[in-house]
């Protein structure tokens, strides 16, 4: 590994995944700055707005990972915006950890799932589906097209049941997707930017997994505050 390769975080820091498949687990967090959606419920958005990026080696990454025994997590931001495509692939594929989620919109998903090297990696690629609209519903289609079947995808959704685009979606991954259900690939979570909203808005979330046939999954890192 080349001591000069860097990365451009705005922040590098030791905590917890707090959601998706591998909640709970020990993960070093790699948060970019950039991202392509404004999302009304982002728990980060205030963070990438006022954080400044910093450039880190990658050797001093690999050098924390091995120190803290943790896995790797990368998020933003965007993890697959032009700016950042780059080092993502490089941290994936360079790096050894126990495990490694990449929290993706699904901006470029499918070249990443092209580009990394998830036969020999512990790679979870999760997308988390920003359904607002039509236009939303079509690009997030056409992209299950492509990688429904492939062995490092995982779909996480923050639950609306008023978002009648959302939970058209949910409907269409059940009857079109049985796979992604039968391997217990589909999170959904509540809706909420705070520990209360969150408690409120799960007895929904409960009802719509057993509906769907889905997993639930907390956010948290929210509810209890770690990051």
């Amino acid at each position: 590994m080349k001591n000069d390769k860097i990365v451009h975080l705005i922040e590098a820091f030791r905590s917890f995944q707090g959601e998706g498949p591998d909640s709970g687990k020990a993960m070093y967090i790699l948060r970019f700055k950039t991202c392509d959606r404004k999302c009304p419920w982002c728990d980060t958005s205030v963070k990438m707005r006022i954080s400044m990026e910093a450039p880190y080696q990658l050797l001093d990454i690999k050098n924390m990972l091995d120190r803290d025994s943790a896995g790797l997590l990368i998020t933003g931001g965007e993890p697959t915006v032009p700016r950042h495509f780059d080092e993502t692939v490089m941290l994936l594929n360079s790096l050894d950890y126990p495990i490694a989620n990449v929290e993706t919109n699904g901006f470029n998903v499918v070249e990443l799932l092209k580009n990394i090297d998830y036969v020999n990696k512990p790679i979870k690629v999760i997308l988390s589906p920003k359904v607002f609209n039509k236009t939303d519903f079509d690009f997030y289609s056409n992209i299950l097209k492509e990688v429904h079947d492939h062995p490092a995808l995982y779909l996480k959704f923050v639950y609306e049941p008023e978002n009648r685009d959302c939970i058209a979606f949910l409907e269409y991954i059940r009857i079109n997707y049985p796979n992604l259900v039968k391997e217990q690939r589909v999170w959904l979570m509540p809706e909420g930017t705070t520990r209360s909203e969150l408690i409120t808005n799960a007895e929904k979330v409960f009802d719509a997994c057993e509906k769907y046939n889905f997993n639930f999954s907390s956010r948290s890192h929210i509810i209890y505050g770690f990051v």
